[in-house]
């Protein structure tokens, strides 16, 4: 049987995100990529929804995907937009545009880092934004988008 597309939920990563496992690992930790995308596959399985994972280095297609996230009628969106989240205010801008739940994601607590951390554009778009739970803020963010647009987990 194939899932609607409102069971959908686009898991969208920026810039240096497709070097998870190997870049700065006392700040991102061990796990990979692939790693992140296995454990929001398996999270969102626990709601009956599906996700669809994408990464770019580049801001114009991480707006492109939210703007197919819409079109596709996606039940929501996680977004660690990585640097972009500190600078990119037409990735804020795609996100209020789109109207679809999201949850900013970053695997470190941005907020003990470098003060240019401190903000972030995008989480004025999103309903919620966690930081510095490692990958398993992933987990978090679907577990707390499903709770926001009101879907169970199955039994």
């Amino acid at each position: 049987m194939t899932k609607s597309l409102a069971e959908t939920i686009y898991v969208l990563n920026g810039p240096n995100l497709n070097l998870l496992g190997t870049r700065e690992p006392e700040t991102y930790g061990h796990q990979t990529l692939a790693d992140v995308e296995k454990l929001c596959a398996k999270s969102a399985a626990q709601f009956g929804m599906r996700t669809d994972c994408r990464q770019s280095n580049r801001e114009g297609e991480l707006i492109d995907f939210i703007h197919e996230a819409r079109a596709k009628k996606a039940a929501g969106i996680i977004i660690n937009a990585g640097g972009y989240s500190h600078t990119s205010i037409t990735l804020h801008d795609a996100l209020m545009a789109v109207k679809i739940p999201a949850v900013e994601v970053h695997i470190s607590n941005i907020h003990a880092r470098e003060n240019f951390r401190h903000h972030s554009f995008t989480a004025r778009a999103a309903f919620a934004t966690l930081s510095g739970f490692g990958i398993d803020g992933y987990r978090l963010a679907i577990n707390g988008l499903a709770a926001k647009i009101g879907v169970k987990a199955k039994a």
